[in-house]
């Protein structure tokens, strides 16, 4: 299958759309998360929507963050390889499947909970804002 071209510019077609997702992407990245869950979570959620252009340059993204290629073609799997992601990763990714295919039954508590306790900083209370 070979590279198509580009159709279509957001940044060019909705400047807006693209600063506000520019300033998701900035955001994310000021919170001390690391750069490999991050790259997880995009593939993982590229993954669900079917987004072939976004794979690749999420993968490409992770191999030069120096990602395990085994971690990334065990990814769509990852409950049945637990064992080659943290336990931050399985929250995330467990919210990543949840929030990307919210409109078919939201965000269970369960999800919620596990994320709270995975991210929580020890001095806060579970579900504390920052």
């Amino acid at each position: 299958m070979g590279e198509h071209a580009q159709r279509l510019s957001i940044q060019d077609s909705a400047p807006d759309a693209y600063a506000a997702v520019l300033g998701l992407e900035r955001m994310v990245h000021s919170r001390g998360l690391a750069s490999r869950l991050i790259n997880l979570v995009k593939i993982r959620a590229s993954q669900l929507n079917g987004c072939a252009y976004c794979l690749s340059m999420h993968h490409h993204e992770a191999r030069r963050d120096g990602e395990k290629q085994s971690r990334l073609d065990m990814l769509s799997a990852w409950r049945e390889a637990e064992f080659l992601y943290t336990e931050q990763e399985q929250a995330a990714l467990r919210l990543t499947e949840e929030m990307t295919l919210i409109g078919e039954h939201g965000v269970c508590d369960e999800v919620w909970d596990a994320v709270t306790d995975a991210f929580s900083c020890p001095d806060e209370a579970p579900g504390a804002s920052p």
